[in-house]
């Protein structure tokens, strides 16, 4: 637990947060046109928007949109992200594109790409090959999987396998949505402690498959796949958020008031510890500096404080967010070309 002692009648100061799962590829989803039909159900939100939406992504629209992504999460206080990557018509670099943006904004960043076998057995090759090339070449990541239910047992197995061999786990979306049940039959046998399991929504209590759950309560609840109810797991838990910012203090807030609603005896320290296990995700960032405009950073006080935002952050001891804006890069210069890159995006959406 990172010391939270340090503080003025005015401030605070916290380790950096972790978005413990991302997808930093849809920071320019905002506004994007409507599907060509409206979803009924999550197979169909999936099928009709975000499938559509990595498929018309290339390295400079990922590029711009990483660098918004992590500027965005600078601006909550949030130095390390664990994103989970597709783009199948831009699948070699992509993981280059995404760290390079974010070590240029100044956050920290692990990176996966997240296999499947939509797109047929060449292009489940080409993500796992993508996920050694990074990582072997020094990248920081870990073996992306979408998710049981779009992958082959072989690719399920060639996924783990890697990870084994360089030593990393395995980034994973698990027992999201009704397709997904029983993902735990298929994978119980591979899975490790350093295993990220996304979701869990449909889940058995007693699962029996390794690894970290990453609740993303306000994402669970836009797809309406359900609550997770993480505190029934004995694995350990971390909050991510599914693409929708990192706004950590945010989706603390939303995990507790969601646990709330059906135990009135849950208080806000379950999920304030699911959020400080992020820094056993990323230890570095723990020791990263966060000066807070608020005169407490505890679970009880940020629970009902709305709106905390950081003075000051400081990334391996360089400040890299001070008055309001990066110190880094031109936010503005960033903005205007994720602006238009979202445009561009847009156009191909028309199109698919």
């Amino acid at each position: 637990m990172v010391d939270m002692g340090e503080s003025t009648n005015f401030t605070s100061v916290s380790g950096g947060l972790v978005c413990a799962h991302h997808h930093l590829y849809s920071a320019l989803a905002r506004g994007m046109p409507a599907p060509p039909a409206t979803p009924t159900n999550f197979r169909q939100i999936l099928e009709l928007v975000w499938w559509r939406l990595d498929m018309a992504l290339d390295l400079d629209i990922i590029r711009d949109s990483a660098r918004l992504g992590a500027l965005e999460a600078l601006a909550r206080g949030c130095t390390a992200i664990i994103d989970h990557h597709e783009s199948p018509n831009a699948i070699e670099g992509s993981l280059d594109a995404i760290a390079e943006a974010c070590d240029e904004v100044g956050v920290r960043s692990v990176c996966s790409y997240g296999v499947t076998d939509r797109h047929g057995a060449d292009g489940a090759r080409r993500g796992l090959e993508e996920n050694r090339r990074f990582i072997s070449d020094g990248g920081r990541g870990m073996v992306g999987v979408h998710a049981s239910f779009t992958c082959t047992d072989d690719t399920l197995e060639a996924a783990a396998g890697i990870a084994s061999d360089l030593g990393v786990g395995v980034h994973i979306h698990v027992a999201e949505g009704p397709d997904d049940v029983g993902a735990e039959e298929r994978i119980r046998h591979l899975a490790r402690p350093d295993w990220l399991l996304i979701h869990g929504v449909l889940l058995p209590d007693n699962h029996g498959v390794q690894g970290t759950l990453v609740h993303n309560p306000r994402s669970n609840m836009n797809n309406s796949v359900g609550y997770a109810n993480p505190a029934r797991f004995v694995i350990p838990v971390a909050i991510g958020t599914d693409g929708i910012g990192a706004d950590m203090l945010e989706e603390f807030r939303l995990a507790y008031v969601a646990g709330r609603a059906i135990d009135v005896e849950t208080t806000p320290e379950t999920a304030w510890g699911w959020l400080e296990h992020g820094w056993a995700l990323v230890p570095e960032a723990a020791n990263d500096k966060v000066v807070w405009a608020s005169p407490e950073f505890d679970p009880w006080f940020q629970a009902f404080n709305t709106g905390t935002s950081p003075i000051s952050v400081e990334v391996d001891g360089e400040a890299v967010w001070s008055n309001g804006t990066s110190t880094r890069v031109d936010e503005q210069e960033v903005r205007t070309k994720a602006k238009e890159s979202a445009r561009r995006l847009f156009a191909r959406l028309e199109e698919i």
